[in-house]
């Protein structure tokens, strides 16, 4: 969130800067530039699969209230062959932000734990408390501050399994009785999120290139309460609420209340990117891919127009893919074409 693709930073040069658009909040990067592109600019358009964009797209619009997007779903709901209709409404532009492209991945995970505290089940998923914000992680933590308060949803046996379901957002738990539940995002306290490979990095224990999710899990693990410790710095602490009304066939719920589709679901961060909105993706790295996507996710670690987060889908594979991800690239969006234009008014349609 790369072979052959442009240099972000030269390709930055020579861009003209206007008002930022309509969708960017005041988080965004001062001085952003952008450019319509055409769409035999992109990697493999041809060859992907946009029907299936198309009707991830199709499950997502209903939420997007702008306008100009009103009337793209308007048209999308009469019956559109795919790919003609992401050719003719849609204008493809690209944001540099200044920062590195940056394509990582995310998934869900599958936990065990019961519905009550006893053996290894001593970990708890909590809901949202009133006084989320006067916690770090590690007076959460260490002190038990939300004890005896009836928050708990669940007992989890594995503390190295919370930390990471946390920085996932949702996941689902395998019941020691049989059946599960599916936990999703219920808010946080509020804290800055800060990133445990990168702490090992400045500690000295690894390199950056050495670091991925297993990496992690196994160094906590195997470090008793210096691990434990290790997690505690990152204050930032998620809590959780049950979504069992979504179907177990389909994936969790993202930012825009609705189910996220492997490999078809990227995070975005919407200072840049409108959530529900298709973007091209083109990742490099040891396994390239080229595709259309729905922006229908954020993330707190996600921060920049070039910045994307793929969602690999559900349990331990898709963890062990997602966690591999560490690529550079580029991130195009497909914008309502009047909504494009407005941005760059020198350009003639």
């Amino acid at each position: 969130m790369k072979t052959g693709r442009i240099n972000f930073r030269a390709a930055a040069l020579g861009l003209s800067v206007i008002a930022p658009p309509f969708f960017w909040t005041e988080a965004a990067m001062a001085n952003p530039t952008y450019q319509l592109l055409q769409f035999g600019d992109l990697n493999g358009w041809a060859e992907d699969d946009h029907q299936a964009a198309f009707d991830v797209f199709l499950s997502t619009f209903g939420d997007m209230r702008d306008p100009a997007w009103a009337t793209i779903c308007d048209v999308a709901l009469q019956g559109q062959e795919a790919r003609d209709f992401f050719v003719r409404f849609f204008k493809l532009v690209l944001i540099v932000d200044g920062q590195d492209p940056l394509f990582t991945g995310y998934y869900e995970p599958e936990l065990r734990g019961s519905m009550t505290r006893g053996g290894p089940f001593q970990y708890p998923l909590y809901r949202l408390p009133q006084n989320s914000g006067e916690f770090s992680r590690r007076e959460i933590e260490k002190t038990n501050a939300f004890e005896g308060r009836g928050l708990e949803i669940v007992w989890i046996d594995d503390p190295v399994d919370v930390f990471f379901l946390q920085v996932q957002g949702s996941g689902r738990v395998v019941l020691d009785t049989g059946g599960g539940i599916r936990v999703g995002y219920g808010g946080a306290n509020g804290r800055e999120y800060s990133s445990i490979g990168l702490e090992l990095v400045r500690r000295g224990v690894y390199q950056s290139h050495q670091v991925s999710a297993d990496v992690i899990r196994n160094w906590v693990r195997n470090n008793g309460e210096e691990g434990r410790q290790l997690l505690w710095a990152n204050d930032s602490y998620v809590f959780f609420r049950e979504v069992n009304e979504v179907p177990a066939h389909m994936g969790p719920l993202g930012a825009m209340n609705r189910s996220v589709t492997p490999m078809r679901t990227v995070a975005i961060d919407p200072a840049f990117v409108p959530l529900g909105a298709p973007v091209w993706i083109e990742k490099d790295g040891a396994d390239p891919l080229n595709r259309l996507m729905v922006a229908k996710d954020t993330g707190s670690a996600i921060k920049g127009s070039q910045r994307a987060d793929i969602f690999f889908g559900t349990g331990d594979v898709a963890g062990r893919d997602a966690g591999r991800i560490r690529d550079d690239g580029r991130l195009v969006i497909l914008m309502p074409i009047q909504s494009a234009y407005a941005l760059l008014p020198d350009v003639i349609a």
